[in-house]
C-alpha cells in the first residue's frame, strides 16, 4: 500500500492531496463501506490523535467531524480533517525529513477500533531517485528486562552517569513500594508521581494527574 502526492505545486499552502494505491482487500472494503474513517499517524514516538480522515472514492467530507456524503472524486484518499496540515507535512515533521514533494509514501494500515493507524515505511521524493526507509519503533516508552526501547537507551546514554545512577535509584525506591508483599498499605497509582523528578532528568515529563470530579451536593 502507498500514498501518492498530487497537487505538488501547492505544497506551501497545505494543498497537496494524498491518494491511496494498492490498498489491501480488508482496508479497502472497510473504507468504502464507511465512506470516511478517522486516521491516526503512527510516528517513531507513538500514534498521534486521529485527526486525519481516509475518504472512499465515492464519498466526500462535508465537515471536519467526519460527516460524509456521496462524491465523485474517484480516488481513495487521506484528507486533512481537523489536523493542522496535510498528512505529508506531518510525516515530514515527525520523521524530520527535508521539505519537498513526495512521489510516494509506502505505508502499513491497521484497523483498530474503527480507526486507521497509518505507519509510513519508506518514502521517495519526486526530485530524487533515492528511496528512504523510515524508522519503525515498537513500544517507544517501554523499558523492561525483556525489551528496551532504542529511544530510552539513547536518552540514558546521553545523561551524565552519576545523575543517571541517582535517577535509577530513586525510581527503584518508588517502584519497590508497589511490589507484591510491600508492607505499605493502600499505596495508590498517584504515588508514581513521586518519581517525576528522576524521570525528568532522564527526559520523561509527567503531566498533571487527572481524576474524576466528585459532586458532593446534588
Amino acid at each position: 500500500m502507498h500514498l501518492q502526492q498530487t497537487k505538488r505545486a501547492s505544497i506551501a499552502t497545505g494543498g497537496p492531496q494524498y491518494y491511496f494505491h494498492d490498498l489491501s482487500g480488508p482496508v479497502q472494503t472497510y473504507l468504502r463501506s464507511q465512506g470516511a474513517v478517522r486516521v491516526a499517524l503512527v510516528t517513531p514516538y507513538g500514534a498521534t490523535k486521529p485527526d486525519f480522515f481516509a475518504v472512499g472514492k465515492d464519498h466526500k467530507l462535508v465537515s471536519d467531524n467526519g460527516k460524509v456524503t456521496a462524491g465523485k472524486v474517484g480516488h481513495d484518499r487521506i484528507q486533512q480533517g481537523k489536523a493542522v496540515g496535510s498528512i505529508g507535512e506531518a510525516i515530514r515533521d515527525w520523521y524530520r525529513l527535508d521539505t519537498g514533494n513526495f512521489e510516494r509514501i509506502d505505508v502499513d494500515v491497521q484497523i483498530v477500533e474503527d480507526i486507521f493507524y497509518v505507519r509510513p515505511l519508506r518514502c521517495k521524493y519526486a526530485s530524487s531517485a533515492r528511496t528512504t526507509d523510515l524508522p519503525v519503533v515498537e513500544r517507544p516508552l517501554t523499558f523492561t528486562l525483556d525489551y528496551q526501547s532504542p529511544f530510552w537507551r539513547k536518552q540514558i546514554e546521553s545523561v551524565e552517569r552519576k545523575l543517571a545512577m541517582w535517577s535509577l535509584e530513586e525510581i527503584c525506591r518508588v517502584a519497590k513500594d508497589h511490589r507484591p508483599g510491600s508492607k505499605l498499605p493502600h499505596i495508590q497509582e498517584t504515588d508514581i508521581l513521586r518519581a517525576s523528578g528522576p524521570l525528568k532528568h532522564l527526559g520523561l515529563t509527567l503531566g498533571g494527574f487527572v481524576g474524576e470530579r466528585i459532586r458532593l451536593f446534588q
